[in-house]
Order: C-alpha cells, then sequence, then structure tokens
C-alpha cells in the first residue's frame, strides 16, 4: 500500500478521535462518544466485539461462538458520525498525527490505544509454538475441534500410553481462565463424555492438570475464595499442581520444573498476558508487562494527545500502585472516564478530572452450581450455588445483544437440566462444496 493512500473517510471540521481496538475499552469509548461533536473512527481487525469472559464455553462447547460476539455496524447504525474501518494499525508517527494500516493511512487529533492484551509466553519460544491459547474466539473454535479432534482418534488408538497422550489435558495457569477451563472440562469429562464415547473407559483414563507457578489459584481473590475454587476443582477430580510450572513441550511430553513429566498432546496456556502497544508509540511509554505507562488521564507518558485504556495502559494510583488488574471492569470504566473529559472538558476548555477506578468486585466459576465472588465494599466473599447465579446474572447483562441473551441463556438453561448440549460440532473453515455423502 502506498504510505501517501488516505483511508477513505469524509473530511470535517470536527475533531477526529481514532480508537483502535473494539474491546470493552474501545467499545464503551465509542459508544460514549457516538452523539458527541467529535468525529470517531473506530479501526479493529475484527468486524465485530468479542465477549472475552465467555471464550472457555466456546472452548467446551457449552456456547456458539455467535452467542457471545456482536457486529460493531449493528451497534452503531444511524450515527452519522461514527466510522468503522477493519484493518490492523502496523505504525503510529506521532510527529505527523498518522497511523498506518494495509487501507492507507488516518490521520487523527486524539488517538485511543485499546488494543488489549494477548498471549504471554515470557520468551518461550517452544510453548508459544505448540500450546493453545484462547485469546480470540477464533482460537476458542479451533482449541474445541483440537479436543473433540482427540477424541475421536482415541478411539481408533489401541496403545494406552498414545490414548493418553490424546485423552489428558494439561492447563497452564490458575487464574480466573484456566480455573474455569478446568472446571468446564471435568464436568464434560463426568456427565458428557462417557455418553458420547463408551466405548473409552473416560473416568479411568482421562485426566486433566492444571499447573500453577504460585503457592495459590485466583491469585487475586481473597485467601477464602481461592481455597474454596481449590476445594471445587478438587471434588470434580481436576489435579492441581502447584508451586510448579511448565518448562518445557515437545507436542507429546509435558515437563515440569521439578523434573516431573506428563504424557500429553494438548497443552492449554493461560499462564498471563502483556500489552499490545502500536508500533511507533515511544519507548519510554513501554513499561511492565509491556504495557504504556498513562497518567491519571489515560495520557500515555510522552505524548500530548494519545490515550491507551483498558489491557494496555498502566497506570498508578493511591489504591492500586502496582497498577489496575487487567479485567473488564477497568477497560469499561477508563472508556466511560476518558468519554467525559473529552467530550465534556475538552470541548468545553475544562480542567480533567482524574481517573479512580471503582472495584465493584471479582468472580469465577467452577463448573454447574459451583463458583466463587468478593465484593470489596462492604467487605464479603461467598461461593456456591449463590455465587454462582449471580455470576450468571452479571455476564448474562453484560453480553450484547437481546438475541445473544436470549441464546446464552436458553442454553445455560438446557445445558442445567441435561448437561447434554449438542455443540460438539468439528467445524473447519474450507473452500469448495461439502461433497461428503448425507
Amino acid at each position: 500500500m502506498d504510505p501517501t493512500t488516505k483511508i477513505n473517510l469524509p473530511e470535517s471540521e470536527l475533531e477526529r478521535v481514532v480508537i483502535v481496538g473494539g474491546g470493552f475499552g474501545g467499545l464503551q469509548l465509542a459508544r460514549k462518544l457516538a452523539k458527541s461533536d467529535f468525529q470517531v473512527v473506530l479501526i479493529d481487525r475484527n468486524n465485530y466485539h468479542q465477549f472475552q469472559p465467555l471464550f472457555y464455553q466456546v472452548a467446551m462447547s457449552g456456547l456458539e461462538p455467535s452467542s457471545i460476539v456482536f457486529p460493531f455496524r449493528k451497534l452503531f447504525q444511524g450515527r452519522e458520525n461514527m466510522f468503522i474501518r477493519m484493518a490492523e494499525v502496523t505504525h503510529v508517527d506521532t510527529s505527523a498525527k498518522q497511523l498506518q494500516t494495509p487501507l492507507g493511512h488516518c490521520n487523527y487529533d486524539h488517538l485511543i490505544v485499546a488494543t488489549g492484551a494477548d498471549t504471554n509466553y515470557y520468551g518461550n519460544k517452544q510453548l508459544e509454538r505448540l500450546t493453545l491459547p484462547m485469546k480470540s474466539v477464533s482460537e476458542a473454535l479451533y482449541l474445541r475441534n483440537s479436543i473433540l479432534d482427540d477424541y475421536e482418534d482415541a478411539l481408533t488408538t489401541p496403545s494406552y500410553q498414545d490414548r493418553q497422550e490424546l485423552v489428558d489435558i494439561v492447563i497452564v495457569g490458575g487464574g480466573a481462565t484456566g480455573v474455569e477451563l478446568a472446571g468446564s472440562l471435568a464436568e464434560m469429562k463426568t456427565h458428557v463424555l462417557p455418553k458420547d464415547y463408551p466405548e473409552l473407559h473416560v473416568q479411568e483414563e482421562f485426566d486433566i492438570y492444571l499447573v500453577q507457578s504460585g503457592d495459590v489459584i485466583l491469585k487475586g481473590m481473597s485467601a477464602g475464595s481461592s481455597a474454596k475454587a481449590l476445594r471445587y476443582l478438587e471434588e470434580l477430580g481436576v489435579k492441581v499442581i502447584l508451586n510448579n510450572r511448565v518448562t518445557d513441550f515437545d507436542g507429546r511430553l509435558v515437563t515440569l520444573k521439578d523434573g516431573r513429566t506428563i504424557p500429553s498432546q494438548k497443552v492449554i496456556w493461560a499462564a498471563g498476558v502483556k500489552g499490545m502497544p502500536i508500533p511507533g508509540l515511544p519507548e519510554e511509554a513501554i513499561t511492565h508487562g509491556n504495557r504504556l505507562a498513562v497518567d491519571r488521564h489515560n495520557r500515555v507518558a510522552g505524548t500530548d494527545c494519545i490515550y491507551a485504556i483498558g489491557d494496555v495502559a498502566y497506570m498508578e494510583e493511591p489504591d492500586f500502585p502496582e497498577g489496575h488488574p487487567q479485567v473488564a471492569q477497568v477497560a469499561i470504566q477508563m472508556g466511560e472516564h476518558l468519554a467525559k473529559n473529552l467530550r465534556y472538558r475538552h470541548l468545553r476548555g475544562e480542567v480533567w478530572e482524574a481517573f479512580s477506578y471503582n472495584d465493584k468486585g471479582s468472580m469465577a466459576t467452577i463448573g454447574r452450581a459451583r463458583a466463587v465472588v468478593d465484593i470489596p465494599k462492604p467487605e464479603f466473599h461467598f461461593g456456591g450455588i449463590l455465587a454462582w447465579l449471580v455470576w450468571l446474572l452479571v455476564h448474562l447483562f453484560a453480553i450484547l445483544g437481546t438475541r445473544n441473551k436470549i441464546f446464552v441463556f436458553l442454553n445455560w438453561l438446557y445445558n442445567y437440566i441435561n448437561y447434554n448440549q449438542s455443540l460438539r460440532l468439528i467445524i473447519r473453515p474450507r473452500r469448495g462444496t461439502d461433497t461428503s455423502a448425507g
């Protein structure tokens, strides 16, 4: 693409706000500015918003991908100063106030980096190449296909050792993603796989390992909730390995730090994330976890009209001296707060208000009727079926689109009744016409 080519956008007397990334933070900001006196451009590599907290349910055949995504264009129909472009930003020229994309360049008056975070392999290229991440709907669907593929292959594998490699799964990382994956897999092992694969000795042969480098799982939650989640996982038959980590994986054998090995062809990597700043931003602005250092107004260090929100932003405040947790609520609140500063205080020439995160609590589900919830103010911690119902309601209302809410609710209700969701389909995208016999 010729670097002089522009993205096709109408010229306007309004200041242009360009938002890179349509995750929780970027989307919240775009929605708040869509009716404002700005020209708003949302750039994302996809044409839809992804509801990340439920990726694991897609991977575990609990939900279809279409239930947790929502098209940007439908959300912003009728917004005449709102523009959406599907592209990947390859570089930013801060002096020229210009973004480079495969579609051409895009000028901006205000740039908001909401690119989120990606899987962190801590420099281990072997693990990056061979393990399975889950940071997008497509990765979750690929994981679903891989798991079901291996179960099918196990049916025609007579050797016990070879079969173990196919059916045993190792999950690396004891955060919410790893814990929720492990719990969902364990329930599938108990209630679904014996019916789907009666020829296999599911209870005797299928093992689920959760490897956590620290001494607790769900480290960001209270000690009581962490202990309760561990107990739930062990009750479900998950083999939790604490104070250890995966150091190597050759595609068939997992090696732990203490020398132990686990035969498995499938390692799910949920051990951490790192920020994804846009190339071209000041090197001195990149800090802990590959995130962008921002002030209390979300302004990126060393810039004057570039802001970062969500997982890619690193902001210190008195209650969070080591930065905020990389969760959806932080991104949503940052997006809403920055929209207020731009829409009201910037346009009126008023002093901007500093951001303060309102921690509404954290939660994780560990299978059916098992969950833990921490509420900070007033301090309250609880688990079990009540926590599970709270988890269901919070996530259900957070999903975009009435259709999606209904479909997710019906899927959950049906699955609660009989544990036999009919979404265990191996679907591979391909060109051409399916000519297989019906």
